[in-house]
């Protein structure tokens, strides 16, 4: 019987290749998919790279910043030691894999296919979000590859070098600069992004990206401002350029099931090794009777961390936040103190970012009255006391963001003490990936030093 069956076989296979001789295509068809394009558009491209990009900012890469500016800390295990500051370089292998390929690399080539078809809107969109993502990159690692970067696959330069931290802040301006002249001048667009619904973050809207443009200019040129009234100055020109209300804020929404879960909700449900209730953060905002404490912080929690973090974040659909109007109005607090504004113009951005900060977490006026009355008011005693106070501010409004890592470091508030040791750490180590496979280019770091240029 296995004889007949081998014989059949083998004639329904020469049957098949005798009729597939008389069809000279047979051999160049066999090797096309009909389900997949020969070529990829933009629209396809955007919806993976703003999908990475909020994963990204919402896992490994926020763990560590919350840890470091002891927004959270360290209950067990990996967490434990991380917030005793015990980091090994293979620990950065994630957060710096996350933002260069799944985030950086990609984008990268939804900027060339956009360039390429003379596509200005997902060009200027492709180039916000490559700014958005160097400026990250620069603030945790400092000096960086970005100009020989990418060029990886093609064989073409697997070793790049390091950008200086200055000059990259320099490139990102440069991308947002060329990301407003594309959005600005999109009329003739091939493709757009509201025609196919790929573009979550903001619906294709060119206007909401020209804000988010400049307020990627605002953090730029705040991290530059402690010695410097007219960088302060110029972040005031960029915080009058871009969100005007909570309705401008960029979050990216994710999805109610596992897959397309909140980064911070999937760490906690698998690794559970992260504290919230009872961290530096919550005792101070259960001292101040802060009414947000219930949003950020749950101590009836029981699912399988246990360990108190409140729904906003925790969450699976949990959005995730990258730049808000909360966080720019503190901004122009900041730069207006140190531009040598006055102090009831810092007041009023000061009220402000307060006030857009209980209206995204939903809390009743009286509450916030309240916590107003107590807490809103800035002190006048010097502009390093007002500094620090809407330092804490914006520290407790960046809360999971690692944008709270740049801010505690430009305003040194509030005042954290070492959980270990006698110093704060002060960056990212670079990875032992690069050290590995880059290794004549990537420099020696340490949680500490060197400092990034803006870190005086």
């Amino acid at each position: 019987m296995k004889t007949l069956k081998y014989i059949i076989m083998a004639l329904a296979v020469g049957s098949l290749l005798i009729v597939s001789s008389c069809k000279k295509t047979f051999y160049t068809d066999v090797n096309n998919n009909p389900n997949t394009p020969p070529t990829v558009v933009p629209y396809v491209l955007l919806s993976s790279v703003e999908g990475a990009l909020g994963f990204t900012v919402t896992s490994t890469h926020c763990f560590y910043t919350s840890l470091l500016t002891q927004q959270t800390f360290g209950a067990t295990r990996q967490a434990a030691a991380y917030y005793q500051y015990i980091f090994t370089t293979q620990d950065f292998d994630d957060p710096w894999s996350n933002w260069y390929t799944s985030v950086m690399e990609n984008d990268l080539t939804l900027m060339n296919l956009a360039d390429s078809r003379t596509d200005s809107t997902y060009g200027g969109i492709a180039r916000m979000i490559m700014a958005y993502a160097l400026q990250n990159v620069v603030d945790a690692w400092g000096s960086v590859p970005y100009s020989q970067a990418f060029q990886g696959l093609g064989l073409v330069n697997i070793h790049p070098t390091y950008d200086n931290d200055a000059a990259l802040y320099g490139s990102i301006e440069a991308l947002v600069d060329k990301g407003l002249v594309l959005l600005n001048n999109a009329n003739k667009d091939p493709d757009k992004p509201s025609q196919h619904g790929e573009d979550v973050i903001y619906g294709g809207s060119r206007s909401a990206w020209i804000m988010f443009g400049h307020a990627i200019k605002a953090r730029l040129y705040i991290h530059q401002s402690k010695n410097s009234a007219a960088m302060a100055t110029k972040a005031l020109t960029e915080v009058a350029a871009s969100f005007a209300s909570n309705a401008d804020n960029a979050r990216y929404p994710f999805g109610t099931s596992e897959t397309a879960a909140n980064g911070l909700y999937l760490f906690n449900e698998y690794r559970a090794d992260m504290g919230f209730v009872g961290g530096t953060l919550s005792s101070m905002m259960a001292a101040n009777t802060d009414p947000r404490y219930q949003s950020l912080f749950d101590s009836t929690y029981s699912d399988f961390n246990g360990v108190g973090l409140g729904g906003f974040y925790g969450n699976p659909d949990a959005v995730g936040q990258f730049i808000t109007y909360e966080e720019l109005m503190f901004i122009k607090a900041e730069a207006t103190l140190r531009s040598g504004g006055t102090y009831a113009d810092a007041q009023t951005a000061f009220q402000a970012g307060i006030d857009a900060s209980m209206q995204k977490f939903g809390i009743p006026a009286v509450d916030e009255t309240a916590y107003m009355t107590a807490h809103g008011t800035l002190p006048t005693t010097s502009v390093a006391a007002a500094v620090s106070a809407v330092g804490y501010e914006a520290w407790l409004s960046l809360y999971m963001n690692p944008e709270a890592f740049a801010q505690w470091r430009c305003t040194g508030a509030p005042a954290l003490s070492p959980v270990a040791g006698s110093n704060m750490p002060r960056r990212f180590m670079i990875p032992q990936s690069e050290l590995t496979f880059n290794t004549a280019n990537a420099p020696s770091t340490t949680l500490y030093s060197p400092k990034l240029f803006w870190d005086n």
